[in-house]
């Protein structure tokens, strides 16, 4: 039995993706800024990291203390981005976060493709009691999901090399969210005829 308590969808929200907006907001701020630590100097982007790291940090507490339970996917997440963002500090160089986003999307792309040379769906196994969909249908989402990361950690490459921070971040914040959020709807949307009714809707 799941010990997950209830939470205000709201507050769920404001939890789970404020602190990416903090960090964006923090960035924007001081991002012409330059910082001496311990007589090394930083840049903003890399103290805005800083910061947003404990952020991140805190809000998952908050988010576990009200929940009891934090995903796979949060938990993943956490770990990449204290890792890059240690990486950053120390050698005091921002790629290494940007990687990161490559590194996160590429690694679930590259999951969910063993999965499917498996001839299996990991993505039922993770997500299966949040979206009661026929195997089918979660194998259909499975691929087309893989294709999508496979295709975010490619673009995150490309931009994080060939742009400039600022539209970096903007696209880190903003787009990428997006693109994710629009095409799990469309594929919601796509795969009705694949979900499972429940029994009591049928009687």
């Amino acid at each position: 039995m799941s010990d997950a308590r209830p939470i205000n969808p709201l507050l769920k929200q404001v939890l789970e993706l404020g602190p990416t907006l903090a960090f964006f907001l923090i960035y924007m701020r001081i991002r012409d800024e330059t910082f001496v630590i311990g007589g090394t100097e930083y840049s903003g982007f890399i103290v805005a990291t800083l910061i947003f790291v404990p952020i991140l940090l805190v809000a998952m507490g908050i988010l576990w203390a009200l929940t009891r339970k934090l995903s796979r996917l949060q938990i993943f997440t956490a770990f990449m981005v204290i890792f890059f963002g240690a990486l950053t500090a120390w050698f005091n160089d921002e790629r290494f976060f940007k990687m990161k986003t490559t590194i996160v999307y590429g690694v679930f792309a590259v999951l969910l493709g063993i999965g499917l040379l498996r001839r299996q769906s990991w993505l039922e196994y993770v997500m299966g009691e949040m979206l009661p969909l026929t195997h089918e249908g979660w194998m259909m989402l499975t691929r087309r999901l893989c294709a999508l990361f496979a295709g975010l950690a490619v673009a995150n490459e490309l931009i994080w090399r060939t742009q400039s921070t600022d539209t970096w971040v903007k696209l880190e914040t903003f787009a990428f969210p997006a693109v994710l959020f629009v095409f799990l709807w469309v594929q919601i949307m796509a795969l009705q005829k694949h979900l499972i009714e429940d029994e009591a809707e049928k009687g």
